[in-house]
């Protein structure tokens, strides 16, 4: 019973020398940019400033949407300059209810 004692003791003595030694290698990495919640009074002098006002195309954020435009997409009008996936195609095959995926018809076909 003493040697088993002894073996496990070993055994944990090794784990937790190994986990200590691990734990030194993989220390917390020292970035080079800003960490967000140091400073939330003040931007970093080197975070991204936009330098264009995107305009929302209603062409393309309506795209496979008919006549009348329902209520729920007036938000549009006041996106901004904000995301939104409607001007972005989505996914492909049955999932792409707007047709962004859909090849476009000859011009022989159109008429």
């Amino acid at each position: 019973m003493n040697t088993q004692r002894q073996w496990l003791a070993a055994a944990l003595t090794v784990l937790i020398a190994f986990c200590g030694a691990n734990m030194v290698v993989h220390a917390a990495p020292s970035h080079s940019f800003p960490v967000a919640g140091l400073t939330p009074y003040q931007r970093p002098a080197n975070a991204p400033v936009l330098t264009t006002n995107p305009v929302l195309d209603p062409k393309q954020a309506l795209h496979g949407v008919s006549a009348p435009i329902p209520d729920s997409l007036k938000f549009l009008g006041n996106q901004g300059r904000w995301f939104t996936p409607f001007t972005h195609p989505g996914m492909t095959g049955p999932y792409d209810l707007r047709g962004w995926h859909a090849a476009p018809l000859p011009a022989a076909e159109k008429k």
